[in-house]
């Protein structure tokens, strides 16, 4: 098939820490040279060839899928949906491989909870490329939720049960004020660009401007008291929590 005329191996690439790959495609083929390359590139890779063999695996294990959407049996939009709706796998990050490159497909694929979606034929430098991408984008958000309570001084933030605390009365903040908080909290110190806080805040499929992610901190800001003065602004850069 021309996907596989154009899938060559590309060498190791520079190591990074171990991530736990599933491939599920039902062309064997196929899935050997991904799982190859991704192994090569330092993952952890394993194949399965059907949505079934992949429902019978505890997917929650994986950092990422790599699903074919046109399989025999369950079609990988389907398994995606059965994925998002159990609280185990539902965040676990999804990227289509398909050769269903309309824009109704695309977009559905989206909208049922992908993070990327490539289409057939590829080349594995383009596959390899959009993993990081997409492991990159979600790291932080896996760092930060492994510690269940971010505290500084009297500024508390439970990542589990999603309430903040300024000397011990409970602050309403929306979905991403919490997420914004939650991002400088757990890397103190540091400097986000704007376009940073996009990638790392809002999903990718959304058009952010700059102007929305400054008034959302500012309004993150006013709500958080006396400590408002920690998120500051470094002219040309970005914004982080002073320490």
């Amino acid at each position: 098939m021309d996907s596989e005329k154009r899938i060559i191996f590309t060498g190791k690439i520079q190591m990074m820490d171990t991530k736990r790959i599933l491939v599920v495609d039902d062309e064997q083929d196929l899935c050997d040279i991904l799982v190859f390359n991704l192994n090569a590139a330092g993952y952890t890779a394993h194949a399965v060839h059907s949505a079934e063999a992949a429902l019978e695996l505890d997917m929650s294990d994986y950092d990422l899928l790599l699903v074919d959407v046109m399989m025999e049996g369950m079609s990988g939009f389907d398994l995606v949906r059965r994925l998002k709706m159990d609280a185990q796998t539902a965040r676990v990050p999804i990227i289509f491989l398909t050769a269903k490159d309309g824009e109704e497909d695309t977009l559905y694929g989206f909208s049922i909870g992908a993070d990327d979606y490539v289409t057939k034929p590829f080349s594995v430098r383009e596959v390899l490329a959009r993993v990081k991408a997409v492991l990159n984008r979600m790291s932080p958000v896996v760092a930060d939720e492994a510690a269940r309570v971010l505290v500084h001084e009297s500024l508390s933030m439970d990542v589990m049960n999603k309430t903040v605390t300024v000397d011990g009365e409970s602050i309403s903040l929306t979905k991403t004020e919490f997420e914004l908080l939650r991002l400088f909290l757990s890397h103190r110190g540091e400097v986000f660009t704007r376009q940073q806080v996009i990638e790392r805040v809002w999903p990718p499929h959304v058009i952010v401007s700059d102007r929305t992610v400054d008034v959302n901190i500012a309004r993150m800001r006013k709500k958080i008291g006396r400590y408002s003065s920690c998120i500051v602004t470094r002219q040309g850069f970005g914004y982080m929590f002073k320490v």
